[in-house]
């Protein structure tokens, strides 16, 4: 009777401590926050990205919906994808890159 009311106690305890570890993991995560994006002039990031573009007005259009989206611009005219994933990510309706 004595190992019963011990083994009861002991799934007890074990089953609060488990729920204990939990809610305190829920509010670790709900404490985490993302980043903040830094505020950036996209005009003038897009006016930089389109410089040299065919088409600037396209380009700055293009450029300026997804830096409003993503936060940011890749430097330079062309390439450097890899600083600014979103940017390179985002696609068409027929699957090509959106920003320039």
């Amino acid at each position: 009777m004595d190992i019963n009311k011990t083994l009861i106690a002991s799934l007890l305890i074990l089953l609060s401590l488990t729920f204990l570890a939990d809610c305190f993991q829920m509010v670790i995560t709900d404490e985490v926050q993302e980043p903040q994006l830094q505020e950036i002039d996209c005009d003038s990031a897009c006016d930089v990205r389109c410089r040299l573009s065919s088409r600037p007005n396209l380009c700055k259009r293009a450029c300026g919906t997804c830096c409003a989206r993503c936060k940011c611009v890749p430097p330079g005219t062309y390439g450097h994808y890899d600083t600014c994933p979103c940017y390179a990510n985002m696609t068409t309706h027929g699957g090509r890159h959106k920003c320039p």
